[in-house]
């Protein structure tokens, strides 16, 4: 089966990593198929493992060979796909549009932290289908409150965002 892991926290404060040694450690942990898309921490694999067994598997192996806390997240290429095909925004040029990857039930307490941050004008939020969406005005993603809600440490093992450009590159990737 085909699936991409989101890796959290690649390449920003600190952790910096090449993703030709990220997809080197993937195959020495048993993936085939591997590639990497972008340098954000998305990598492409096959395996014919459970995605939660991949995630134990991977975490483990980026952390030892990395000497950091690994914290990441595994889709088929069905749930990517859908992800994406649901999303409930519309494309602007002046909105960012992100589609949140975590833990089950990861939306909820997404959507709640949203509902009671302030927001800025044309900020939104939806969940479809169990996942968070957030449209927020370009320029406004750090700044925002919820934006700053997103970067707690308490929050660093449940969940991960991409830009919907970035998902649109992934599922043509595979």
């Amino acid at each position: 089966m085909k699936y991409c892991a989101f890796l959290r926290g690649v390449n920003v404060k600190g952790t910096n990593m090449k993703m030709a040694e990220v997809c080197g450690v993937f195959k020495e942990a048993g993936m085939e198929e591997v590639s990497s898309v972008l340098a954000s921490g998305n990598i492409i694999f096959s395996s014919d493992q459970k995605a939660d067994e991949l995630k134990t598997i991977l975490e483990k192996a980026m952390s030892e060979h990395f000497s950091y806390e690994a914290f990441l997240f595994v889709k088929s290429q069905e749930e990517i796909q859908n992800a994406l095909h649901n999303n409930p925004f519309e494309k602007s040029e002046d909105q960012h549009i992100y589609i949140f990857v975590g833990n089950i039930g990861i939306e909820k307490i997404l959507m709640n932290a949203f509902e009671n941050a302030s927001k800025a004008e044309n900020e939104t939020a939806e969940i479809v289908d169990d996942i968070f969406y957030w449209k927020v005005p370009k320029g406004n993603t750090l700044d925002s409150a919820f934006g700053k809600i997103l970067g707690r440490k308490n929050l660093k093992d449940q969940f991960t965002s991409r830009n919907v450009n970035t998902l649109e590159k992934i599922v043509k990737k595979f």
